[in-house]
């Protein structure tokens, strides 16, 4: 299967080993006509995403900052031709409440239920990810609810996935059981404190408040969305699934058939579609990534608005002869299994 990168939008993979990033860290690539970076007008504080004993490197936690870096670089060329979009995003960015609830929400799934990233790397690679699924539609002519309402224009419906998709997990820092409502309420005050200093007009920012909590609160299918916009958060979720997102999971002792599917899948390169706006293509390394993107993609596809706009594909790298082995030898304790070096 050839690469076809010619139109991607967005390329999420795992850094190569001489990168400068942690092996494993997913590398976010933007290729095409659209993919000049544009430079931030300040410079992201590598501090204000970096915390001690971060998911990802070392306590100084610099490979996680780089690639929250490179998205930022990415959310930001998207964003340049939409003053209110980028003027909630700077403002999310930067808000203290909001960053503390990354870290809490990713403290709980990583190291309390030995999940995946669920903070700040995760808030930036899928908001990267839901601005490439966006700027596909827009180009292919779809309209979003929020401009068919009447309640935005597509200015406010980039704003709309920007802060939905940036919040959506949240709420994981009070349970993951329930994280979706939770989540929803924990963002009110977010979102008030950044939607009053961009929308004055109290209707409009009620409405495009009302818009991005649909979004968090049916990024889970629970219930199912029922906004293309929401269905951009989800599908951008459902995204995030290349091995340097499980690693961690699997280092600290998950071992089980979502956290090896998810070291099984190389790269999502999210691209313009030959019979439809969007097209997703899953590189794997071993078949075994099939179920991860079965589970957890083609689920949030299938059931969201986006289905009729979004071809999936999922294959296995030519370039090696066989699968490549992906766990060597795993023992049961108790009632999970471990690795065994």
């Amino acid at each position: 299967m050839p690469e076809m990168k010619k139109d991607a939008r967005l390329t999420l993979e795992v850094a190569p080993a001489d990168s400068g990033v942690q092996s494993g860290v997913m590398h976010l690539e933007r290729s095409g006509e659209h993919g000049k970076l544009a430079a931030p007008p300040t410079p992201m504080p590598v501090a204000a995403y970096t915390t001690p004993g971060s998911n990802t490197g070392g306590p100084s936690g610099a490979p996680r900052a780089k690639l929250i870096q490179e998205a930022d670089r990415a959310i930001r060329g998207d964003l340049e031709k939409f003053p209110r979009a980028l003027q909630c995003y700077d403002l999310l960015s930067h808000d203290q409440e909001a960053l503390a609830n990354w870290d809490m929400a990713n403290f709980i799934t990583v190291r309390k239920l030995g999940y995946n990233d669920h903070g700040r790397v995760h808030a930036w690679v899928t908001a990267a990810a839901s601005l490439a699924i966006l700027e596909l539609l827009l180009e292919s002519g779809v309209r979003g609810d929020v401009v068919e309402s009447g309640s935005g224009e597509i200015d406010d419906m980039y704003a709309v996935v920007i802060l939905g998709t940036m919040l959506h997990d949240i709420g994981n820092q009070v349970h993951r059981a329930g994280h979706e409502a939770h989540g929803v309420a924990l963002a009110l005050p977010i979102l008030d404190r950044v939607l009053g200093a961009v929308y004055p007009d109290i209707s409009k920012r009620t409405k495009i408040r009302a818009f991005i909590l649909h979004s968090i609160n049916c990024h889970d299918l629970n219930p199912l969305p029922l906004t293309l916009e929401a269905g951009i958060t989800a599908v951008a979720d459902g995204t995030d699934i290349t091995k340097g997102r499980g690693r961690k999971a699997y280092a600290l002792g998950s071992v089980d058939i979502h956290s090896i599917s998810a070291l099984a899948v190389e790269r999502v390169t999210i691209a313009r579609g030959a019979d439809k706006p969007v097209e997703i293509r899953v590189m794997m390394i071993n078949s075994a990534g099939l179920f991860q993107v079965e589970d957890t993609l083609a689920k949030k596809v299938i059931n969201t608005p986006l289905a009729k706009y979004v071809d999936l594909l999922a294959y296995t790298d030519e370039t090696r002869d066989s699968d490549e082995r992906v766990v060597k030898k795993v023992k049961l304790e108790g009632r999970e299994f471990t690795n065994v070096d």
